[in-house]
């Protein structure tokens, strides 16, 4: 096969198989590279704000084809159970990454974008070009796009500094049948995390919890941590005890890190997760990953199409528009993280919410964007 592409994007998740179809629809030679068949689950909270819908419209992506749930009302509740309620100020929209990336999966192929699945080995950079060595062979591209998400064997090779420090986190995903406001998204504090439910397509709900994992280790397993520390708070509780888990068992993540990571990184432009990690309180990952695959394609075709433009050029604006659009989100993340999951705070933040409506539609919008501009 051709070994020599324009783009070789690494990794097949939201980012990776978003800037996929973007690049190869402008008939770039594109090529990703993806450990791990399609389709498959993926711990992930399974909400996607409405910012995204232009842009998916745009690129010939009508996730009205999936039958997601549309969401317009966010519940919040402390450990103690106190609740604070909000209309979300653009809603959002429930599928499960099952769906949607296979969906996407499906698009890049139609684009001509080659897809393998295979494992990245190494990656090198000389005289201005790429050369990838998967477990398969090696393939040479003039620009590399890491999609790799939130930790991989790429980070470690790239020596990437966040990956030699211990993450105190752990994620936790499964699906359920039960009833559940199909509008609604929650969020539910308890002791070392929180946890946020909401339904996808076929009246599926996902629940997907991120905990610490000093707390998780004093129990023998899953079951037994969610009924001694998540069942604290009623509202998880009631949503655990009157739903039936359609999974063989829930999956898991560990090491999730939350520490600052650079857009760019031995000349890789980063995208989605392997670029940036918002806490997932916030509710926007996947709207974020996917808006970060569209701002590197359009900056990669501007690049493609003009001469005067180096690498350095490219990285420098990559570099500046990743950080206008979301440096301040995954900020005000890290703040919230930090604040809701202490009890006494919470409690407070609640009773203000009470008698200020308002202030959590505000707080919603520090972590989220406007509907994205097409170029």
């Amino acid at each position: 096969m051709e070994t020599n592409f324009d783009v070789l994007i690494i990794g097949g998740g939201l980012a990776g198989l978003t800037a996929a179809i973007h690049l190869s629809q402008k008939k770039l030679k594109v090529v990703l590279v993806e450990k791990s068949s399609f389709p498959r689950h993926k711990v992930c909270g399974e909400y996607i704000s409405n910012e995204i819908l232009p842009y998916l419209k745009w690129l010939g992506a009508d996730i009205s084809e999936l039958q997601p749930t549309n969401i317009s009302q966010f519940r919040f509740s402390t450990h103690n159970g106190k609740t604070a309620e909000a209309k979300l100020p653009l809603g959002g929209f429930g599928i499960s990454r099952y769906a949607l990336d296979e969906f996407l999966y499906q698009k890049a192929l139609v684009n001509n974008c080659s897809i393998l699945k295979e494992n990245v080995t190494d990656v090198s950079f000389k005289n201005d070009s790429f050369k990838v060595t998967t477990s398969e062979q090696i393939l040479k591209a003039k620009i590399v796009l890491g999609a790799f998400g939130k930790r991989s064997n790429v980070d470690q090779f790239l020596d990437r500094s966040f990956f030699h420090k211990k993450s105190p986190w752990l994620a936790v995903k499964a699906h359920y049948s039960g009833n559940l406001d199909a509008s609604l998204v929650e969020l539910h504090n308890f002791e070392g995390g929180y946890c946020g439910v909401s339904k996808v397509e076929n009246n599926i709900i996902n629940i997907c919890y991120l905990c610490d994992y000093a707390t998780f280790k004093k129990y023998k397993n899953i079951e037994e941590y969610q009924q001694n520390v998540l069942y604290k708070n009623q509202h998880l509780k009631f949503v655990f005890e009157n739903s039936t888990l359609l999974f063989d068992k829930p999956l898991t993540i560990s090491q999730i890190s939350f520490d600052k990571k650079k857009a760019v990184e031995n000349h890789i432009i980063m995208i989605g997760d392997t670029a940036g990690l918002i806490h997932p309180l916030c509710g926007n990952g996947m709207a974020m990953a996917m808006h970060s695959a569209k701002i590197a394609s359009e900056i990669l075709l501007e690049y493609f199409a003009d001469n005067k433009m180096n690498r350095d050029l490219l990285e420098k604006k990559y570099s500046k528009e990743w950080q206008k659009y979301f440096g301040k989100r995954i900020i005000m993340g890290r703040i919230l993280a930090r604040l809701l999951t202490h009890k006494t705070i919470t409690t407070l933040f609640v009773a203000l919410v009470a008698s200020f409506p308002g202030l959590l539609r505000t707080i919603i919008k520090q972590t989220h964007g406007k509907p994205i501009a097409i170029k």
